[in-house]
């Protein structure tokens, strides 16, 4: 979810008009009572004042602002509209009810559709293209509402700026860039304290959304205005580069306040990469010879095909049942190291029950149990008594009643008891394995 930029005029208290006009020399709209276009800072008034120098910009600047106006915006436009397909695939694919339309998918349909999820993404099962579908996936109504204004805000000025074919490579990769950095971020040995969950998480839930490829667009303006920040007309000035800090910083603290539901992974990865690609990516002004063109084409084209082919990869799963349940002796690795690592997610939330009530995380927990294969039957089972014991004791908190105002309830002495028996029969089977495994 991204907060976004919208390029104003400059005030002023003048009274020059009484009605929005437009600029004629950019043919930009300009606001009531604005002295200067904030497109191209030509004056408004038909003529200059008596014995006084006109304040007609210079020919590249209006060259440049004529050429920014005047380029098309089709792959915003397109890309806007596949986000809403997708949405509406996914809301008929929850039963098309109001509920999941204002609250959020479920996990199952999120992951379906091609959420990222690291236990999906890694072995055994290596779908690799849950690094590029997230990008074009929403959790509910008001994500897509809010991340679809943004991009209509955005990405007219990124397109408009380099064109259509860089544009597709700047959506693409940084939206890429944020997945990745979601799927490295997955850290519960880091994720404590406030400061380190606003980027570290502790359980592997299902992520998707367009705001790391939305943030990657933040970075690519906040560079251009930087490098260019001698060049530019005034109003481009107010909107890109410095202009872009309060924005970003808004974001940032947004997602500080919703760390716990908000993926700034992938929002600080998109941003990151963003500004690396227009640092690294040259900017060719309107009108100068552009004989890379080529070379831009085919790599757009290259990366259409990628997100066509990783849509063919989820239609190709999309009815493929649970992984089924690994019941052979330790001879796949892979196996066995994909369910430590989840359990070991699990006890982190675990502790979190048990020392601070915390049963938010219980849920998205319970899915990803739900999926990962067992190595062996008593592993099996030790995951099934798991998914049982954490179901309780979401449904214990829940309806219980706190004893005492301001404080969370407790989890009965009974089924502290079950966990505690649990985590020993856990750890015996994990000391066995890894003993078998070294054999």
């Amino acid at each position: 979810m991204l907060v976004s930029p919208v390029l104003s005029g400059s005030s002023s208290n003048s009274n020059t008009a009484g009605r929005p006009t437009l600029c004629r020399n950019c043919g930009a709209i300009v606001g009531a009572g604005e002295p200067n276009c904030a497109v191209c800072d030509a004056p408004t008034t038909p003529q200059p004042p008596a014995g006084e120098k006109g304040n007609l910009p210079d020919r590249e600047t209006l060259r440049f602002a004529r050429a920014i106006l005047d380029r098309p915006y089709k792959f915003t436009i397109t890309i806007l509209i596949a986000n809403i397909f997708v949405f509406l695939l996914m809301w008929d694919s929850s039963g098309l009810t109001s509920h999941s339309l204002w609250q959020e998918f479920s996990g199952e349909v999120l992951v379906a559709y091609g959420a990222k999820l690291n236990s999906l993404i890694a072995a055994p099962s290596h779908q690799w293209w849950r690094f590029v579908t997230p990008m074009f996936l929403h959790v509910n109504l008001l994500h897509l509402l809010v991340n679809m204004y943004s991009l209509w805000v955005l990405g007219p000025y990124v397109e408009k700026l380099y064109g259509s074919a860089k544009f597709v490579v700047f959506w693409v990769l940084t939206g890429i860039g944020g997945v990745v950095a979601s799927y490295l971020t997955v850290r519960p040995n880091l994720a404590v304290g406030p400061l380190a969950r606003f980027v570290f998480k502790a359980a592997d839930d299902p992520s998707a959304g367009a705001s790391g490829a939305l943030f990657g667009l933040v970075g690519v303006l906040f560079v251009f205005g930087i490098k260019f920040r001698h060049e530019l007309p005034e109003g481009f000035k107010r909107a890109f580069g410095t202009g872009l800090l309060p924005v970003i910083m808004i974001n940032l603290f947004i997602g500080f306040l919703g760390r716990s539901f908000i993926d700034n992974g992938a929002h600080l990865g998109g941003l990151l990469s963003g500004a690396a690609l227009a640092l690294i990516v040259q900017y060719r002004r309107p009108g100068e010879s552009q004989g890379s063109a080529i070379v831009w084409r085919i790599l757009q084209v290259a990366l259409l095909v990628l997100v066509a082919l990783s849509f063919v990869k989820v239609a190709q799963n999309f009815n493929r049942p649970k992984p089924q349940v690994q019941v052979t002796h330790f001879t796949n690795r892979e196996v066995l190291l994909n369910y430590v690592n989840v359990m070991n997610q699990a006890h982190e939330v675990i502790a979190g029950v048990l020392s601070e009530s915390d049963v938010g995380p219980v849920g998205p927990m319970l899915l990803t149990l739900q999926s990962v294969p067992a190595p062996d039957p008593h592993a099996d089972n030790l995951r099934k008594r798991l998914v049982d014991l954490l179901s309780k004791a979401k449904t214990e908190m829940e309806t219980r009643p706190s004893p005492e105002p301001r404080q969370a309830p407790k989890l009965s002495e009974k089924l502290t008891r079950e966990f505690a028996v649990w985590e020993d029969e856990y750890d015996g089977w994990v000391k066995t394995s890894v003993q078998n495994l070294n054999k």
